[in-house]
């Protein structure tokens, strides 16, 4: 068993120390995620990769009750408070009383994986709630390698799959958030 399993184990049990322990166990890692996924935002991002990781950790262990079964549980968790915080950050930005008039954006050559400014942030989680509603597994998968940056493996351990199923669901689940997003556009 890894440190980091140990240590969310220890977290789980509601040991004083083990959060302040774990954080330095996890930093790089939420760091290289955050980054990545800040990489793929809008040259424009006023959210830092640093700030990202900070308001992720706040989240996952803010009020103490949180578990984790284990180290691919934890990040996928991260991965889901990233992408929340980038959703509250875009919707915030797009408020017409802070100047961020909607734009109409034609997203049929516009691929997933490449920059996305705000108003693409939002239709990708208007899309997404909508595949959630229908296929929950699914969403979580796009929630893992689209918003955490999780491999495949990864995302199969933590969902207890075979990355050949998490192949064949991400890129389903493309195809459908590309064709709802089509049809809103």
């Amino acid at each position: 068993m890894s440190d980091v399993t140990q240590m969310l184990e220890a977290v789980g049990r509601g040991h004083a120390r083990a959060t302040e322990d774990l954080l330095p166990l996890v930093y790089d890692e939420l760091r290289r995620l955050a980054a990545a996924r800040m990489a793929q935002e809008a040259a424009d991002q006023t959210l830092q990769a640093t700030a990202l990781v900070h308001e992720a950790w706040l989240r996952l262990v803010g009020n103490g009750e949180q578990t984790w079964e284990n180290r691919a549980h934890f990040f996928g968790a991260a991965a889901e408070a990233m992408r929340r915080i980038l959703i509250e950050n875009a919707r915030r930005k797009s408020r017409l009383k802070r100047g961020g008039a909607l734009l109409r954006v034609d997203i049929s050559e516009i691929e997933l994986a490449e920059s996305t400014p705000d108003e693409k942030v939002l239709m990708i989680d208007e899309a997404l709630e909508m595949l959630e509603t229908e296929d929950p597994e699914k969403a979580r998968i796009v929630v893992m390698k689209f918003f955490g940056g999780l491999t495949n493996q990864e995302v199969a351990e933590t969902l207890q799959v075979t990355e050949r199923t998490v192949e064949r669901h991400w890129a389903f689940a493309k195809a459908w958030l590309f064709r709802r997003i089509q049809e809103k556009s």
